[in-house]
């Protein structure tokens, strides 16, 4: 799923505590330089029982980019671990592919970002709605953690551009 990133194992770990089969919308267009050539999207949806159209609803977003911008951690945030460059929080997470990745995907920037965007999670939203958190903040922070890892070797693998450390 998403570009051959997630496993459909592991894209289920992220739930907005709702359930439904899960299913995901993908897109991916070309910048206009080699710097911006690499922009992937994906949005993991799940069925929704209760809507008369049966729409899915959209539980969280992976975005695929090139990008200038050095790798940094996040306020609030947790490492991946060992071997891996990137955070998570309970509502977001990043992780910056090996270095010789950017070129085996076409692009002449420096990193590779894959971001995660889960907005059942995030805490203003939350507030706004006066809801609970669908899932506790530690559960969702390392299922977040788990599939960013995941994305991280898939593509690394798929691209063959693993750290050959």
């Amino acid at each position: 799923l998403c570009h051959g990133a997630l496993s459909r194992e592991t894209a289920e770990l992220i739930d907005d505590g709702q359930g439904g089969e899960i299913s995901t919308d993908e897109w991916e267009s070309k910048g206009k330089t080699t710097d911006y050539a690499v922009f992937k999207g994906c949005r993991v949806l799940r069925a929704n029982p209760y809507d008369d159209n049966d729409n899915p609803r959209g539980v969280y977003k992976l975005v695929i980019a090139d990008t200038r911008s050095e790798p940094y951690n996040k306020k609030g945030s947790v490492p991946l671990g060992p071997g891996f460059t990137g955070w998570a929080r309970p509502d977001l997470a990043e992780v910056t592919l090996p270095a010789g990745c950017p070129a085996r995907m076409g692009s002449t920037a420096p990193y590779i970002e894959v971001s995660l965007d889960v907005p059942s999670q995030d805490e203003e939203n939350l507030a706004r709605l006066k809801r609970k958190r669908p899932v506790a903040a530690d559960v969702a922070l390392r299922n977040n953690a788990t599939v960013m890892r995941e994305v991280a070797t898939r593509l690394a693998e798929r691209y063959d551009c693993a750290d050959s450390d």
